[in-house]
């Protein structure tokens, strides 16, 4: 599934390709992701300018002036931005076409999903205050994640580390790949209730989301399965991997085989030795 990384890889890719310029034509070929695409679109979009492309979590907000696209890339979705025509391919649901599309001198943004678990919708007002986004948890690489916000929100959890980690209430974005390879970094068990992290942890284990994310970035994101950014390219952060999909494989730093265990129905993937129990809690756990 596109996380963070990927999402934010995708909005550098198409923001500075589009911005400015005006929508010409909606295309709508299927209807149904996770929620109907709105009917009214090819109506309503052509004439405005966008405006820009912001990201909230693995959302994507497209200001189109008199309203926001909401944009949610699912778990296999991606968009690639057109300036020559291409053949419309199996799961190419939708196009905008914007300064007359890729046939007419323009560009075409083209959404392609083929488990439809991705979105597109309209927002006609604040999107900040949108059922989907307002009750968010702060984003891991602004200055609204800290050691002292984690130790309030993960007092009264006693859930597995890993999973409130996951949890887009405590801290967005944060999924299954970047949070396995940030509690390698902390040298934190991914079972270690969260509530029993002491600050000092919580400390090493904000720093290695971040600089976890921060690598990704760099990276282009991770490709495992259907990810590929704007220009149909995949990233390549998951050749870096310490933990993550290495069950058996030796530690890139004591040796020991990468263990997997299943944390909420998700893999989860660590080193007993770098990651145990007695270790995080010797090293402030």
């Amino acid at each position: 599934m596109p996380e963070l990384p990927e999402v934010e890889t995708t909005r550098r890719g198409i923001e500075p390709l589009l911005t400015g310029r005006q929508f010409s034509k909606v295309i709508i070929r299927e209807h149904r992701l996770r929620w109907p695409v709105p009917d009214h679109l090819p109506s309503l979009l052509p004439g405005l300018t966008l405006r820009g492309i912001q990201r909230r979590a693995k959302y994507l907000l497209f200001d189109a002036g008199q309203g926001w696209l909401l944009g949610h890339l699912g778990m296999s979705g991606s968009f690639r931005v057109l300036t020559d025509p291409q053949p419309v391919r199996k799961h190419d649901h939708l196009d905008l076409e914007l300064d007359g599309g890729a046939d007419s001198g323009g560009v075409t943004l083209r959404y392609h999903d083929p488990r439809r678990f991705g979105c597109l919708l309209w927002v006609p007002d604040d999107w900040q205050q949108h059922p989907l986004i307002r009750d968010l948890g702060p984003e891991p690489l602004s200055e609204a994640f800290h050691a002292d916000y984690l130790l309030q929100a993960l007092q009264r959890r006693s859930s597995a580390i890993k999973l409130a980690l996951m949890d887009n209430h405590v801290v967005v974005g944060v999924g299954n790949i970047y949070a396995s390879e940030a509690l390698f970094l902390a040298g934190i068990h991914p079972q270690t209730p969260a509530q029993e992290l002491s600050i000092v942890a919580l400390q090493r284990l904000v720093l290695a989301v971040q600089q976890v994310l921060t690598a990704a970035l760099a990276s282009g994101g991770s490709t495992l399965r259907d990810y590929v950014n704007a220009r149909g390219d995949t990233g390549y952060f998951q050749l870096t991997l310490n933990v993550y999909d290495r069950a058996g494989e030796p530690c890139r730093q004591c040796g020991t085989p990468i263990s997997k265990l299943l944390l909420g129905q998700r893999s989860s993937f660590f080193c007993a030795q770098c990651q145990s129990m007695r270790q995080t809690a010797h090293n402030g756990g």
